[in-house]
């Protein structure tokens, strides 16, 4: 019976130990996603950003890219089965669009921001400073970390119960739309304004990470520039604001219109000679004019036709080669009366004499 104590006090000394150990951690993952971990390695890796740069036992980084690419994956899958049950007869179009706005990196950060991930992560500290997507790469990991660990189901609870039910309203989010580098393109697409990004600045911040500030031009025209830690924030930056000024200012949208006009006319003037007008007048006969039969006629298709006597002149000065009977189709062989063999060979006689 003490045997049997032991055993079971052992058992749960193993199961209490890793509570004792990393208690703060799982009580705050428990908040998070809304049970406890069964294997914490999973959840401790989700957390450790590149920036540590720490290594396993064979010197191989360890950290948690491999598990955001897993969770990006089971994301898509997970969201995009919420997404076609949750709009039932939508277009493929709406459906792409809404899963796309849910998965999103700023969505993520946002979601990271306020459960609390942020302030698990494991980084070097500077990379936490500014408006990266640090904390969206670690909700993905978190996401890979409970496929893992509890299986496709846990992550499809932990979506519908945990973040669609109490953090994000799906429908607003569906019908709002937050993609302004899209919406810009597609305006200057229908009214066929040309709209590109000039890269203003490219530089570092004060702890060392990228930034980026692009500009909107449309036909020429300097738009609204933005800032960010990637050249997407940037641009979309770039376009919301462009996209404010166009409903603002009317002025805008017509020097928009007059640069497009100049261009378009100076892409419409004739580049080759025109043709000339001048009429002639071949069909009035003058005097100079020689009579019909001493003209020379000319067909559609630039051929002249000569009189047999002009054929033979023409082909004793240019010295053309007599072309063989194989090179001439001539109309006098075909005849609707059947000849008999000698009036044939008679005929090619008289024919090979002739041009001798």
């Amino acid at each position: 019976m003490l045997n049997k104590v032991g055993t079971i006090s052992n058992v749960i000394d193993r199961i209490r130990l890793p509570f004792r150990k990393d208690k703060e951690l799982y009580s705050s993952l428990r908040n998070i996603i809304g049970f406890y971990p069964h294997d914490i390695s999973y959840y401790k890796m989700a957390l450790m950003h590149k920036s540590v740069m720490h290594r396993n036992k064979k010197g191989k980084p360890v950290n948690n890219e491999r598990l955001e690419f897993l969770g990006d994956a089971v994301l898509d899958a997970a969201v995009g089965d919420i997404v076609y049950r949750h709009f039932p007869g939508k277009r493929e179009g709406f459906l792409t669009n809404t899963r796309s706005k849910l998965v999103q990196r700023d969505t993520l950060n946002k979601l990271a921001q306020d459960m609390g991930i942020c302030s698990l992560i494991h980084s070097s500290g500077h990379t936490s400073t500014h408006n990266s997507y640090m904390g969206g790469n670690a909700f993905e990991a978190l996401v890979g970390a409970m496929y893992l660990d509890r299986g496709y189901d846990a992550c499809m609870t932990f979506l519908k119960k945990r973040i669609l039910a109490q953090m994000i309203n799906i429908d607003k989010v569906a019908y709002k739309e937050v993609n302004f580098k899209s919406k810009l393109i597609e305006w200057s697409q229908k009214n066929r304004v040309k709209m590109s990004f000039e890269l203003v600045e490219e530089g570092k911040d004060k702890n060392g990470s990228p930034t980026f500030t692009y500009q909107v031009m449309l036909e020429g025209v300097e738009g609204c520039s933005g800032s960010g830690f990637s050249k997407k924030e940037s641009q979309q930056k770039a376009c919301k604001d462009t996209l404010g000024r166009l409903r603002r200012e009317p002025q805008f949208i017509d020097e928009v219109f007059a640069a497009k006009g100049n261009r378009t006319k100076m892409e419409e003037e004739p580049v080759e000679a025109l043709p000339d007008t001048n009429e002639t007048r071949s069909f009035i006969v003058s005097e100079d004019t020689p009579e019909p039969s001493e003209q020379k006629h000319v067909t559609a298709f630039r051929e002249e036709v000569f009189t047999e006597q002009e054929s033979a002149a023409v082909s004793r000065e240019e010295e053309v080669p007599p072309q063989s009977d194989t090179d001439e189709f001539d109309l006098g062989d075909i005849s609707a009366k059947a000849k008999s063999r000698e009036e044939i060979i008679a005929a090619a006689e008289h024919a090979a004499f002739e041009e001798s």
